[in-house]
């Protein structure tokens, strides 16, 4: 990574995660291919698209688990540190360590139908300038609630590789921890 010129192709991340009525989950997203502090290496997110299914079923949206909770959702996060030793599990939009977060939220129609919302946070779809990473990890985490079965969230975020300039540095610096 060392001397890594500036990018303008960009690129895509993937990352699932699989969520449970137990809890909250994680999974950590492995940056060390693009982020290199000494090499002057930085990722930029330019988008972030969220996908949310059944476990067993890509194509099915997840479905309520029959009027035994009023709110079935899922909660999303994605942070530059891992919430699982924290104990705070989701953390508000205000935490410095939140890259984006959000919900989605499922009801049902007279008992006959679901009807489905994926309800913005910080879910900003798209960022102007792009949003600065310089840690080597990203955490998805998430939470459901009064759901069927277990669900999958799934992340698709578009980016690019940048070097760090004194202006990124500073950037960085005022956005994250």
């Amino acid at each position: 990574m060392i001397g890594m010129a500036r990018s303008t192709d960009s690129f895509f991340i993937r990352a699932d995660l699989l969520t449970e009525n137990t809890g909250f989950s994680e999974s950590r997203l492995d940056l060390g291919a693009y982020v290199d502090a000494l090499g002057k290496s930085i990722l930029k997110i330019h988008n972030v698209q969220m996908h949310f299914s059944s476990d067993d079923n890509n194509a099915v949206p997840p479905a309520p688990n029959g009027g035994v909770n009023l709110n079935p959702c899922i909660a999303w996060q994605l942070t530059t540190q891992s919430q699982l030793a924290t104990g705070l599990e989701i953390v508000p939009a205000s935490n410095r360590s939140v890259v984006s977060t959000g919900f989605y939220q499922v009801g049902q129609l007279g008992g006959n139908g679901t009807v489905s919302s994926d309800i913005a946070g910080v879910n900003v779809q798209h960022f102007t300038d792009g949003y600065l990473i310089g840690v080597e990890s990203l955490y998805l985490g998430g939470q459901q609630n009064g759901l069927v079965s277990d669900s999958r969230v799934s992340l698709v975020m578009e980016c690019t590789v940048e070097t760090l300039t004194q202006s990124a540095a500073m950037a960085l610096a005022l956005s994250q921890q």
